[in-house]
């Protein structure tokens, strides 16, 4: 059942006949009785009518999706999951997709609530877990129920918060996990985002959670308004008339403009530019510019627009547009509120050493404060974050520049938002924000309760096309899609609970199956329509002199087999450069063919032994396992330090000189580097780049070439006058087979596909001797205990002693091998690594992988996405290493060159899974006990401070 806003709400009495006032009465009476009641004298606003819906739906003992636009309100819903709860003496589990949103929230209950009442679960914190009430990561939650814990006992409500994760890629499976598994009494309270397939999601959770009501919302009760900001002027984005919206004529106006300004048609025409033009085209250029971003918060504060949030989807431009706000001497706050800013941060940063401030920037970051201005993000130190927050909510921060993770879910709303672009990073290359990103941005404008209305402001940037825009701002945001996979640490457990064949079952009830049975039913009529299409085709290229279809092959044949040559060729030409890159030494001078960096190279290091690829490559390789081919660290003659690739290299190259590479080169050194690079400069600047000969192409003299073409020209098809029409009507009956072929087979791999999934892993895992039938084994159940992307590996070098006996610093050097990733896939330079034991067990570590990722192979897992192990990333070992052993902050943070946001949050997760690792591992080993002592080692300083307020 699907019901949109503003179908229920109070009944006016006016104008009621008496019957009509008399059947309002009793429904009155009626509510009065219901435990919604109590609760709605607990706001002081009256609840919107989805939210009425959804309430009373729960109430009724039905489950809840909520769909609604980010600050609408669904969390109410939630909230009259933890009244039900309480009334009833049963227990409510309030979820959230992050540990910022289950502490705010875990903040919100106590006021309400009180202390006692409420419990706190994240990776970082457990406050009170037995209360009636626990706000917990949905993490936490899908551990407790593989675990059987006891404090599932009398649970009687989830609520789901942000439920859209649900299509995050790598977190995504957990709500289905959670979902799938809750028993059978527990009503579930999903609330999500606005997406575009909310009911299909509520039909899967009929399917599995029984009787489910969705309630779908598009409504904002603070209406938004969308603008674009050109140089001092603000544009509406929309025109509205009527019912009529369109794209405001003026902003067109002004896109056609600044086009014209670039390319004036007396310039086209090669003519000189007349006066008039020239200062036409002055006053243009002086209207539409794109303002710098402290005129862009001195405009909002002039229109009374702050509190803003200005949202820049980097980190470094978010603290460079703090310092240029204060370099303009841009002020937001008097004296009293300064005071009042001052007084709040020295209380929450009390227990930092000041030693710790001044490496965390504090100052700088205060002086910010002081003057209402912030930067949001996650590299960050968490408390840094959550006092701009609390500043922010509190009307004493009024600018805030923040990157896209402040959306996702952070209760910080703001009278205006700002988008600098409309395109961002998204690890590989530049791309278009979606509709939905556009939507979760947005959606933060307007705060219930304090603005009538919200505003959007996009600046204008070259090249804008408003139409677009308005297009991005008016979508129905984006469709839900299940990302669920089954992991290793999954199948232990399902196994562990229902054997092999109950699980099997319970993985086809996901949702990511649901989708893809769905699916199956508009591909299998588009099969049947080209079969049809086949048909047509093969009449159409029907030859009268004989079997066109066998003639048509043999030209296929003969194309195919000149690609497959011309491949060889290029296989041949990459292994010869491959073999010359091997020969070349250090202080070899060479001229890089091709790419980026293509021009004179000194080569600093071979890159033929071992070395580290790229993190997050499942195929890349580390310092300590065997490389695909050289991959030569070299200086450039433009002073760069770069790790070149087989794809610079098309062709062998051979050194054109030779140079000595001073012992006190230090390749992070600017100086260092350019001192360098003028001696190469020096050296070998005369020196012109060689010529490579052209090869005779392999087709000349290939036999199987020779004989089709020979087969071709005897074929009586040949000689047909229509033979080329007929070969097109050919090539279309190929391409249309082809993909029907595909067709099918997507019919064939969707069918099943998760359980197909899950018996390969499950095969897998018997192999290793996990699983046994329907029974886990001792090994089985260490794997169990172990929540993480690298589960498998781990539970392998817990099986093989790879830490045991290693010491509490090195063993969280080794385990953080297992949790970090490196943002970036271009890291020049390897990570430096403690030495010792440390050193041989991270070997080890990748020789384990590399047993499991053929392994993988050979199952058909590894090519299965979100199941694998990836490569484990040495990248974070040192600063792991350097922190349990006690030294100071400011030495870790220069060493790991990382900000101090990420060094916590690296930190908290390498002391998750050594707490894991303390419970899973063997206890006569040395393994638990010193994975304590790391945790004990590494809970200090900024890693302490609590994140709870």
């Amino acid at each position: 059942m699907t019901v949109r806003a503003g179908t229920l709400g109070d009944t006016m009495t006016d104008d009621l006949s008496p019957a009509e006032r008399y059947a309002a009465a009793r429904k009155r009476a009626a509510e009065q009785a219901t435990a919604l009641a109590p609760f709605r004298d607990l706001y002081d606003f009256a609840l919107d009518a989805f939210q009425i819906e959804a309430c009373q739906a729960l109430e009724a003992g039905k489950g809840v999706l909520v769909a609604a636009p980010t600050g609408s309100g669904k969390t109410i819903v939630g909230e009259f999951a933890v009244h039900l709860a309480l009334e009833q003496g049963r227990k409510c589990f309030y979820t959230t997709p992050i540990k910022a949103l289950s502490n705010q929230k875990y903040s919100d209950l106590v006021k309400r609530y009180g202390a006692a009442k409420v419990g706190l679960l994240t990776g970082d914190n457990s406050v009170n877990s037995e209360a009636p009430i626990v706000v917990m990561t949905t993490e936490v939650l899908r551990n407790m129920l593989y675990a059987g814990s006891k404090s599932l006992l009398g649970l009687g409500y989830v609520v789901m918060d942000e439920v859209h994760y649900l299509s995050d890629r790598f977190r995504g499976a957990v709500w289905e996990e959670v979902i799938i598994h809750l028993p059978e009494s527990v009503a579930l309270v999903s609330l999500s985002a606005t997406v575009s397939n909310a009911e299909e999601f509520g039909d899967w959770l009929d399917t599995v959670r029984g009787d489910t009501e969705v309630i779908v919302s598009e409504h904002r009760p603070v209406p938004l308004w969308q603008h674009v900001l050109v140089g001092r002027r603000m544009y509406d984005l929309f025109e509205e008339s009527g019912e009529k919206r369109e794209v405001n004529p003026d902003l067109e106006r002004v896109a056609r403009m600044e086009n014209s300004r670039v390319r004036p048609a007396d310039r086209r025409r090669g003519r000189p530019q007349r006066a008039a033009d020239r200062e036409r085209e002055r006053r243009q250029r002086a209207r539409v510019w794109t303002p710098s971003r402290a005129e862009v918060i001195d405009r909002l504060d002039s229109e009374g627009l702050l509190p803003a949030i200005t949202f820049i989807f980097s980190r470094a431009g978010c603290e460079a547009a703090v310092q240029q706000c204060l370099y303009s001497g841009l002020r937001l706050n008097d004296a009293a509120a300064r005071a009042r800013v001052r007084e709040i941060v020295e209380e929450r940063t009390a227990d930092i050493p000041d030693r710790d401030l001044h490496v965390l920037g504090y100052f700088e970051w205060l002086e910010g404060l002081e003057r209402g201005i912030a930067a949001h993000h996650a590299g960050m130190l968490p408390t840094f974050k959550e006092i701009v927050e609390e500043l922010f909510v509190k009307g004493l921060v009024k600018a805030v520049f923040a990157t896209e993770t402040l959306a996702l879910g952070i209760n910080m709303p703001a009278r205006s938002v700002v988008l600098e672009k409309l395109v961002k990073w998204n690890g590989e290359q530049h791309v278009d924000i979606t509709p939905g990103e556009y939507t979760q941005l947005t959606g933060r404008a307007g705060r219930r309760g304090i603005d009538i209305e919200g505003h959007a402001v996009v600046l204008w940037q070259r090249g804008m096309d408003p139409g677009a825009l308005a297009g991005l701002a008016g979508a129905r945001t984006y469709p839900l899609r299940s990302s669920f996979k089954p992991s290793y640490n999954m199948a232990v457990n399902l196994v562990s609970q229902f054997g092999r064949h109950r699980s099997r079952e319970l993985l086809e009830t996901s949702f990511a199956q649901f989708q893809a049975d769905r699916s199956i039913v508009g591909i299998s009529r588009q099969v049947q329509r080209n079969e049809e299409g086949l048909e047509g085709y093969r009449a159409s290229m029907t030859c009268h002199l004989g079997d066109f279809e066998e003639y048509a092959r043999l030209r296929r044949e003969l194309k195919d087999r000149e690609t497959e040559l011309a491949k060889q060729g290029a296989a041949q030409r990459r292994a010869q450069a491959a073999a010359a890159l091997e020969k070349l030494r250090p202080g070899d001078v060479i001229h890089v063919p091709t790419g980026k960096f293509a021009g004179l190279a000194l080569i600093l290091d071979p890159g033929a032994s071992p070395s580290r690829g790229g993190p997050g490559n499942r195929r890349g390789h580390d310092r300590f396992s065997e490389p695909e081919g050289p991959r030569p660290l070299v200086l450039t003659a433009q002073r760069q330090v770069k790790r070149l690739s087989a794809m610079d290299f098309p062709v062998p190259v051979e050194p054109l000189e030779r140079m000595r590479i001073p012992k006190s080169f230090n390749a992070r050194s600017p100086q260092s580097r350019r001192d360098l690079a003028s001696a190469l400069r020096t050296k070998a600047g005369h020196l012109t780049p060689p010529r490579h000969r052209k090869q005779r192409s392999a087709a000349a003299d290939d036999t199987e070439i020779a004989r089709l073409r020979a087969e071709i020209r005897r074929h009586p098809c040949h000689g047909c006058d229509q033979r080329e029409d007929h070969a097109r009507w050919a090539e279309r009956y190929q391409r249309l087979k082809r993909d029907t072929r595909q067709l099918e087979r997507r019919i064939e791999g969707r069918t099943n596909t998760i359980a197909r999934t899950f018996d390969r892993v499950y095969r897998l895992l018997s192999e290793l001797g996990y699983l046994e039938g329907d029974e886990i084994t001792e090994d089985g159940r260490l794997l169990a205990r172990l929540y993480g992307e690298l589960d498998l590996l781990a539970a392998e070098c817990l099986r093989d002693g790879v830490w045991e006996g290693l010491p509490p610093a090195e063993l969280a050097a080794c385990v953080s091998a297992l949790v970090y990733e490196a943002r970036s896939n271009d890291e020049a330079l390897p990570p430096k690594l403690p030495g010792g034991r440390a050193h041989t067990a991270l070997g080890e570590m990748v020789r384990i992988w590399g047993r499991l990722d053929a392994l993988e192979e050979d199952f058909g897992i590894a090519a299965t996405e979100g199941v694998g192990q990836r490569e484990p990333d040495p990248g974070f070992s040192w600063a792991a290493y350097r922190w349990a052993e006690g030294h100071p902050l400011d030495e870790v943070l220069r060493e790991a060159d990382m900000p101090a946001g990420d060094f916590v949050r690296w930190c908290k997760q390498v002391i998750d899974v050594l707490g894991q690792l303390a419970a899973a591992a063997p206890p006569a080993g040395t393994v638990p006990k010193n994975a304590r002592k790391a945790v004990d080692a590494m809970l200090r300083g900024v890693v302490a401070y609590t994140s709870v307020a």
